[in-house]
Order: structure tokens, then sequence, then C-alpha cells
């Protein structure tokens, strides 16, 4: 039967009468980087098309409404059929339901703001590492039983292995009511021939979500409304695995970079030890390790400068035998400078740091230019600048570069200025632009605080969006929803562990977006890729707030990267 018929045929169960209750089920589905809020009426497309590279993600929801309840709701995928007969099974996707948070307090100072129910949460099918149902979940991810008169959604994840042959695959997900078919979805994945890397390009350091989650588990221990895992080790693992998945860098166990001291006072990381962080770096692609703070072993930079460098020699020799050139070492030295003392501070650490010699790079997080000129600058005592988001200039960034000193970029709390805020009740599209603007601006890296899983706030975080601020401390009365957070705890999901959210996604395809523009850059094409992201972003005041735009321009650039491969 030719495609074209085929999908005339499936599309006519977009309107669909299920019996018995003679509910109209309403069926459509979303591919640009959007929320579909509850109160949302249907949409009008059905049929899926999205592209990608081998070894690459991409992402589609499947939303549905109805005039009277429908229960028993699920999706089952199908194979999607390419060249020759390959085949991209249903092994190589991840299903999720999208669980909504009603919020009614806005996030300070975000005037686009309106109370609703918003999808966030994502609840697997199945277990993330087995495959297998969840039985004990609170948070069933089906059957799911579909209220009247609202929106809700389902989230669909694939992946284009290594490997895979190149072309148009076809298929279609089933939209089933108690094991019958209630609508069919047909799904057009194309592969371009070109792949991402293994290690992402960009860097990242967002802490760690399993020490958080660690202690999370530990406090309702001991309330008694929690039992801790009993194999902490399958907690990691899972915990390691999304944040790879999602092109993330986990942060090792800390007694693997931390140096031991050897008998007759010098400093050592063992064999032992180099092999298990190149057994993670390897496993979980990393790009950026945090090493140990000097500060956490010696007391004055100054007084034990001699000590700091054996220290620093120490963590220099393990990168060499480590022998993952790709692999950056940092010392997060200071968080936040604020005030004369804490400059001073920087640059009695810093500079001591840099006249050791080492690899290892300082990484203060605070932008390029002074804040007061009364406390002095730190030239010279920081190789990786991170500035909020806002206070990135870039004239002055742009002279740090030129010495050979890194730029990165974090987001936290809300301010006054319209700078893509990472919060639940702002535009999704917010998580995804920060990667193109960086790019434009040779930004190397994003850094977020909270490990991903900053819960102490709340008692339910998959309920509760007020994160951070609500009276308990800092930003007293002030809503930051979603704030410290990207994951949930997966409890409630049936297994131990973390659940991603829908903000993770959108994170995920913003730097497999900058994977594109750096294979591009590398192929000698840094002005073409220049002339597609200079229209889209202009500084991180400035963006295309069209969703739709990054997707064409993504397309755009895959053009780009398959006719420069093709061309010498």
């Amino acid at each position: 039967m030719p495609i074209q018929r085929l999908l005339i045929l499936l599309t006519a169960v977009f309107l669909m009468p299920v019996s018995p209750a003679r509910a109209e089920l309403r069926v459509w589905t979303e591919t640009a980087t959007r929320r579909v809020l509850r109160e949302e009426a249907p949409g009008s497309g059905l049929e899926v098309r999205i592209a990608l590279a081998r070894n690459e993600w991409r992402s589609f929801q499947i939303l549905v409404r109805s005039d009277q309840p429908v229960k028993t709701l699920t999706v089952v995928p199908g194979d999607l059929v390419g060249p020759a007969g390959a085949k991209l099974t249903p092994s190589s996707a991840r299903l999720f339901r999208q669980h909504q948070m009603h919020i009614t307090v806005g996030t300070t100072r975000n005037d686009t703001f309106r109370p609703s129910w918003y999808p966030d949460g994502l609840v697997p099918f199945s277990h993330p590492l087995t495959g297998r149902p969840l039985p004990d979940a609170t948070l069933a991810a089906v059957p799911f039983d579909l209220p009247a008169d609202e929106t809700h959604g389902f989230w669909v994840d694939l992946f284009a292995p290594p490997g895979t042959r190149p072309g148009v695959y076809r298929g279609v997900y089933g939209l089933e009511i108690g094991g019958g078919r209630a609508a069919s979805i047909p799904v057009e994945l194309t592969v371009w021939d070109f792949e991402l890397p293994a290690t992402p390009t960009m860097r990242t350091a967002f802490g760690a979500p399993d020490g958080r989650l660690k202690a999370w588990y530990a406090e309702r221990a001991k309330a008694g409304r929690e039992k801790m895992p009993d194999d902490w080790a399958a907690v990691e693992n899972q915990c390691w695995r999304l944040l790879a998945e999602h092109r993330v860098n986990a942060t090792p166990p800390g007694e693997i970079t931390r140096p031991v001291r050897q008998r007759d006072g010098s400093w050592l990381i063992p064999s032992a030890q180099v092999d298990r962080l190149r057994e993670f770096v390897d496993r979980w692609h990393v790009n950026a390790v945090a090493a140990p703070r000097p500060a956490s072993v010696f007391a004055d930079p100054e007084k034990d400068r001699a000590g700091i460098e054996a220290w620093l020699k120490c963590l220099d020799r393990a990168a060499k035998e480590l022998d993952r050139p790709g692999v950056l070492f940092y010392i997060y030295l200071i968080d936040e400078p604020n005030d004369a003392e804490a400059y001073a501070r920087v640059r009695s650490w810093g500079k001591t740091i840099r006249a050791a010699g080492t690899a290892v790079k300082v990484m203060v997080t605070e932008q390029t230019q002074t804040q007061d000129p009364a406390w002095g600058d730190l030239y010279g005592a920081v190789d990786v600048w991170c500035p909020l988001m806002p206070l990135f200039v870039p004239d002055s960034a742009a002279k740090r570069q030129a010495l050979g000193e890194s730029i990165w970029v974090y987001t936290a709390l809300c301010q006054r200025t319209k700078t893509p805020w990472w919060h639940i009740d702002y535009p999704l599209l917010h998580y995804r632009v920060p990667a193109w603007i960086a790019w434009r601006y040779r930004i190397r890296g994003l850094l977020y605080w909270g490990g991903m899983s900053y819960w102490k706030q709340v008692d339910d975080p998959w309920n509760e969006p007020w994160t951070y601020g609500h009276g308990k401390e800092g930003a007293r009365g002030r809503a930051y929803n979603g704030e410290g957070t990207l994951v949930y705890p997966a409890s409630a999901a049936g297994y131990d562990g973390i659940a991603p959210s829908i903000r993770l996604k959108a994170l995920r395809d913003a730097i497999e977006d900058y994977d594109y523009l750096a294979l591009l850059e590398g192929l000698g094409r840094s002005n073409e890729a220049r002339g597609l992201v200079e229209p889209l972003v202009e500084s991180w005041f400035k963006w295309e707030t069209d969703p739709t735009a990054y997707d064409r321009a993504r397309e755009k650039l895959a053009a780009l990267i398959l006719n420069a491969r093709t061309r010498p």
C-alpha cells in the first residue's frame, strides 16, 4: 500500500468515537520544544515527522483530550522500518506519561505566568535499566484514566544508535484503550548520514543528583517515610545512565579523585583510583571533572604553597595517567564572590594554583568585569569564568578568551532581566536557547546548582513546584518553581533512582544542537553556522521565541554538515 494512502487511512482515526461511553477522543502530536497545558484545545496534526543524526535522541508528544472520561489509555510502540528492511525497534525508544503539576503561584517576577496544570515530571512506562513493568508505582504511567475535558500527554524518545543505516524509517505507534486500538500515529523518522560524538562538546557541571538523592532517602527513612534502597550501586548506575543519555556530565564519586597522603608527606592518586576514573569517564562520556579543592586540606595558600604544589602535581600525574586529553580538570574555587574579602580569597588561591603551572584550571562563578573597582580585579587568578547569564558582557569576555581563558555561564534564581531562566512556569524553550547563545559567543560550558535534585524545601517534589524560597531558607516568600531541579525522585514511579523532566529533555536537545554547531565548525564552516545562529539569538536578553525556528535551523545545520562531508 502506498505510504500516502496509508497515512490518509491512519489519519482518519484522529476524531474517533470511543465506545461504550461514546466519548469523542481527540488525538494529536507535537514535536516542537513547548509544553501543552491541561486546558489547551486539541491541535490539528497527527503524523510525526522528525529527523536526527546517529547517536542522537529526538522526541515527540502524543496528546489526548475527550469530552467524557476514557479509561485505561496506553501507547504501544511499533517498529520503524527503513532502507533495505533495517529496523529501529521499540527497544531503542523510551516512553513516558507526562505528570502534571498544579502551579498557582508563579515564579517571582514572571510576568507571563498563568495558573495552570504544567506537565513536567516524566513517569516511565517501564524500569529504565531492566525494562520490566513497575507494578508498585504510586504514579503509574499506564494504563491511564483520562478525565473529561482535560488535555494530557505521553512523551516518546527515539534513538538512532551508532551505526544505524541512514535513510527514512516509517512505522506506527498505537493509542489503545483496554487493549483495543483507538488511534494510530504515523511516525516518519529520518536518520541523517552523520553521527554525534559519544562525548558531548559542551561541558556541563550540574552537580550530583545521586548524592542529593541519598541524603533525601536518608532523611525520609529516618522519619519512617521511605526505605533506603538495598542496592545503592544500582541506584548510582541508574542516575549516571540517565545523565549520560541526556549528554550531561555525571560526577564521579569523591573517593576516586581525592589524593591520598603518603607517609613521606607527598600526595598520590593511586593507579587503582585512576583506573576507576577512566572507566567512569569512558562509560558515562564525561568531558569535565571537578577536582577536590585544595582548601579542603590546606588553610593558607601562601604558607602552604609547597604542599599545594605537591597536591596539584599529584592531580597532574593522575590526569596524564588517565590519558583522556579531552577531559577538563578544574577546581571550582569559590561560588559567587560578592565582596572585597571574597575577591581577595580568589586572588590568593587562584594565583597560587596558576603559579604552580598545573593543567588543572581554576573556575569561579563570576563575571569577567569587576563588580566593584574598590575590590580590585580577578585577572591572573581565573582560568574559567562562569558569569550569571545576564551578567555576561561580550566585549569583556572576548578579551579573556583572547588570553586563552574560557567562559561558561550559569543560571540561578530569577532576576528582573528577561534572560532564559530555568523554571517550570517559563516556556520550555528557555532550556534550549542557552546552547545557541553559548555557541555564538564561544561559551564552552553550562553550570547549574542543586545537583539537579534540590528537593529539601518540599515534601513531595512531584506535586509541589515551589522548590526554593518557600519560607524555609533563603529568598523567603519568593517563589522559584523547579529551582535547583531537573529530575524527580523515582520511588513514586516504582523504582529507586531518578526520573527525568520535560525540561531535561529540552536541555538534552540543546546540548545536541551545540554538537551540530561544533561539527560544522570542525568542518571549517563556522561562517555558515553563524549565518544560522545570529538571526535566532542576539544576546542573553533577545532571542527568537518561536520553537519551530530552532528545528528549521537545525535541519539546515544538518544539510550543511552533510554537504561539507561530501565536498573537499
